[in-house]
């Protein structure tokens, strides 16, 4: 059967993925994006985008299509749940190496390295997110406590910062332990730590995956379920309110250069699987 859209006399086969806008977090960190809305010829729409080292893709998962990650330039770590296996399955990836997130399956993307720029490739022109802030700020805290035994209150201050989507983290306001940037505001190209992912009972507003009282990642305690204890994050808007921004982002050009940062193996507790 012949594809009507192929047959269109207003036929369009190029199209600009710099052009539209899907999320800014400041002139380093933002998410431009290619969907069937905007070249309704295509079958595998992506999202084209730039990330500086310690910012992440916030855990999410998508509903409708399976991704592919392929980074451009600098390097990204990559972690996706198996349910069969009931086990993370993390990748660290270099310029020019994919990593897959099959349908339905719960995922993130971490920079490693500054000036990383990447795509995200689905298997249809549009995908369909469940942001993880968005199902953490939406279930009623009684069902948490009845179904994990974690204190009402103790959760509900713990999401009580999420007030939208989350899309770039951490959230502005995020001062991680042992960076310079201790004031309200995360400093834009902070380099983050190697004890970002390492055990620090004192840490209290960290946003890293670290055992930990009060931290914000994911701590195994009644107050895990933040990446911070702010509430100043207005300027993360979500995917619906950006999918439609039709401005040209003048930033959207050229990478610099990839000066290499220490391996991943140094900070992530969970077992990398190297692509050479």
């Amino acid at each position: 059967m012949l594809d009507p859209v192929l047959q269109a006399p207003d036929l369009k086969l190029a199209a600009d993925s710099n052009q539209v806008l899907n999320y800014k977090r400041d002139a380093d960190n933002y998410i431009t994006q290619l969907f069937g809305e905007q070249l309704p010829a295509i079958r595998n729409g992506f999202f084209n985008a730039r990330m500086s080292k310690g910012y992440i893709v916030q855990p999410h998962w998508h509903t409708n299509v399976t991704e592919m990650v392929f980074v451009i330039s600098g390097e990204l770590i990559t972690s996706v749940f198996d349910p069969f296996t009931q086990k993370l399955m993390t990748y660290h990836l270099k310029a020019g190496q994919i990593s897959v997130f099959p349908k339905g399956w719960f995922h993130w993307i971490l920079a490693e390295s500054e000036h990383a720029q990447f795509l995200t490739i689905f298997d249809a022109p549009t995908p369909d997110i469940v942001y993880g802030s968005d199902f953490l700020r939406a279930v009623p805290k009684e069902v948490i406590q009845q179904a994990y035994c974690i204190n009402e209150e103790d959760y509900a201050k713990a999401v009580a910062p999420l007030k939208e989507s989350i899309i770039l983290g951490p959230p502005p306001g995020c001062a991680v332990a042992g960076t310079a940037a201790t004031n309200a505001q995360m400093m834009p190209n902070a380099a983050m730590p190697e004890a970002m992912y390492t055990n620090n009972a004192n840490n209290v507003n960290n946003a890293s995956y670290a055992s930990t009282a009060n931290n914000a990642g994911y701590a195994n305690n009644a107050n895990n379920g933040s990446y911070a204890n702010s509430a100043n994050n207005a300027n993360n808007g979500s995917y619906a309110n950006n999918a439609n921004n039709a401005s040209t982002i003048s930033t959207a050009k050229s990478m610099p250069s990839y000066t290499a940062q220490q391996p991943a193996a140094a900070f992530y507790p969970y077992p990398l699987y190297p692509r050479r």
